[in-house]
């Protein structure tokens, strides 16, 4: 958490900051003290070791730097915060973009969202307003240029997965191990679409992004895409409602069973060759005949299963663990992913359209010849 940063930096001569395991946390509400939202005080001088009995010991998963928007709203503070973001929603995505992806022959875009945009403009701290505005924005450019929009709720209340793009605080995995997450939740969901089911644009909600399954059960994301469906349901019987695979889960038709149940049911599968071992050594013809092949056996599997629903991928990058490689090799790379996945039957998006790493922002790649539409 980021208070815990700051807390490092004024008390780190008698109180040393690393880890404390889950199972650890009744010891340390006990002997450490949240007295407001902003300060955090420990009875401990930390001579107690370095194990994890020793209350002065806290878990710093996420890092040292500002990641996500809860440690940068957090870490900026409310005067600095709100400045900061206002310039964000009023530069980064614009109307010119849209024109952009339109004249570049992509129909459709994937929006990601974060819970506190039902409260807006006055949002729970540290979050700041303003992101409703962008968004509806974001709709008002969609309708004009004839771009879909797939709304997607990429953080929940509490985070879903303990990344700092779910908004994490600490990199732990709170949503869904109460009723009232999936309730708040679900309201964000209800929230979301009775404000765009009227805009042509609305072409599907997508419930969630990447439920982390060592984090949250099958049973317990079930329970909430049955009630985010409803949700949706009252509001638009046209939009398309998209379940998110449970990432980690290694069985994608764990939500067949109830897609099925639904109406205009899509299923959500993100494929990237990165995050995982296998793919450190791997070469650049490698990496492609793993596209060509694993990607299309994955794929493949999915797509002709009994039952199965509409697929899209959400997520691709043109980006690899090789070094070196050269721009015919990332032309070939992406040019193979963009022949595989687009055999998904609902469709596919690339992460992101802008980024400051170019070559995972599409219009980079785009305007600099690395991928060809």
């Amino acid at each position: 958490m980021l208070h815990y940063q700051f807390f490092t930096l004024f008390l780190w001569s008698f109180l040393r900051l690393l880890k404390v395991s889950t199972r650890k946390r009744k010891k340390f509400a006990k002997e450490n003290r949240a007295k407001t939202d902003e300060l955090v005080s420990a009875d401990s001088e930390g001579n107690g070791g370095w194990g994890d009995d020793d209350p002065s010991v806290f878990l710093m998963t996420i890092g040292t730097r500002l990641q996500g928007d809860y440690q940068l709203t957090n870490g900026y503070g409310p005067i600095k915060a709100p400045q900061i973001m206002k310039e964000h929603y009023s530069t980064y995505i614009v109307e010119n973009d849209f024109e952009f992806i339109s004249k570049n022959g992509l129909d459709a875009v994937r929006i990601p969202v974060g819970w506190w945009i039902a409260s807006d403009p006055t949002p729970p701290k540290p979050y700041v307003g303003g992101s409703l505005i962008a968004l509806d924005k974001a709709f008002q450019w969609a309708r004009k240029y004839g771009i879909k929009v797939i709304l997607d709720l990429h953080a929940a209340p509490g985070s879903q997965n303990g990344f700092e793009h779910s908004s994490s605080r600490d990199g732990f995995v709170e949503w869904g191990q109460t009723d009232d997450s999936i309730k708040e939740t679900v309201d964000v969901i209800d929230f979301l679409t009775a404000r765009y089911a009227k805009n042509p644009s609305l072409f599907a909600v997508q419930l969630i992004n990447e439920p982390l399954a060592s984090g949250v059960s099958l049973e317990t994301v079930t329970k909430f895409y049955r009630a985010g469906y409803d949700a949706v349901r009252k509001h638009s019987q046209t939009a398309y409602v998209v379940l998110a695979d449970r990432l980690g889960s290694g069985n994608v038709k764990e939500l067949f069973p109830l897609a099925s149940e639904l109406s205009k049911p899509v299923v959500d599968v993100h494929y990237y060759n990165l995050y995982s071992s296998i793919f450190d050594n791997l070469t650049v013809e490698q990496n492609i005949e793993y596209v060509y092949n694993n990607r299309t056996r994955e794929l493949n599997d999915i797509l002709t299963a009994n039952d199965a629903p509409l697929i899209l991928i959400g997520e691709w990058v043109a980006e690899w663990q090789v070094r070196d490689a050269t721009k015919e090799d990332y032309q070939r790379y992406a040019d193979a992913q963009l022949k595989v996945f687009g055999r998904a039957t609902f469709g596919w998006a690339y992460w992101t359209l802008k980024n400051v790493n170019r070559y995972w922002s599409m219009e980079w790649m785009i305007n600099n010849g690395y991928i060809k539409l």
